[in-house]
């Protein structure tokens, strides 16, 4: 048998897919909730958490309840890496026309606000081992924020990291005001003659945000992010570039297409 506050939370949700309320409007105060339903403060206030947690609805301090507002849809595809690499040793006005965000959105690069920002830091124990490299190792740590112009919050959260010794053959890598870049980064290590074998991913968790996170993705309490990890390899079987990615799970859509080889 359903609780008290299941039943309550069941029928707001329903009455927000239905269209009574629609993104943006106010919902009726706790108070107003409590004489319609019939229960106490603390049932009516579990039920708006439950729809709370599930992205349904936005409580703003000292305004009220509201239907949040859908987020732009983010589908990303591991067939995103062989797409990109196409494009790499395209002419530029080519590359700089769309790139892998605008596939994944069905946004235009004018629908877009960038951001970068670029710093030295000396590789730990873990970055290290994940290039192969001594402990100290100069790194190139790059920060992306890439969000919808029209929205507040990015797509993600996404670290960057390179040896910087790799692509220190073009300075222009160096710089975060050559972003953002025409082609990614299949042209920007190709510039300094590497070709990627092969794109390593790997889901290294799902949790709930950090405070600074949430805050960042505009997330709700109770919501979860993906923690997705990204290799790049190179023909020669180098590491030559990590990705941490922080996905907001509100937004992002995760399909994995596997080519299968055929029965002879």
């Amino acid at each position: 048998m359903p609780k008290a506050y299941e039943v309550i939370a069941d029928d707001l949700r329903r009455k927000i897919e239905d269209g009574r309320w629609r993104p943006g409007d106010r919902l009726p105060s706790e108070e107003e909730l409590r004489r319609t339903y019939g229960k106490g403060a603390p049932t009516v206030r579990q039920a708006l958490a439950e729809l709370q947690t599930e992205g349904l609805i936005d409580k703003r301090h000292g305004k009220g309840t509201f239907v949040r507002v859908p987020r732009r849809p983010v589908l990303r595809t591991n067939e995103r890496h062989q797409w990109e690499k196409n494009r790499a040793r395209r002419s530029e006005e080519v590359r700089a026309g769309t790139g892998v965000t605008e596939r994944d959105t069905g946004l235009t690069v004018d629908d877009l606000d960038f951001s970068a920002d670029y710093h030295e830091i000396e590789a730990g124990e873990e970055l290290a081992g994940q290039f192969d490299v001594p402990v100290g190792t100069v790194i190139l740590e790059r920060v992306y924020r890439t969000r919808y112009a029209v929205e507040p919050a990015p797509f993600n959260l996404t670290s960057s990291y390179l040896v910087r010794d790799t692509v220190a053959a073009n300075p222009k890598l160096l710089d975060a005001a050559n972003e953002p870049w025409p082609g990614g980064t299949h042209n920007q290590l190709r510039t300094v003659g590497i070709e990627l074998d092969r794109i390593v991913e790997e889901v290294v968790a799902a949790r709930p945000p950090t405070p600074q996170e949430a805050r960042e993705l505009g997330m709700s309490p109770g919501m979860a992010v993906i923690h997705l990890r990204k290799k790049c390899v190179d023909t020669t079987g180098r590491v030559v570039e990590l990705s941490d990615i922080i996905l907001p799970g509100d937004r992002t859509r995760l399909r994995f297409v596997t080519p299968l080889e055929r029965w002879s």
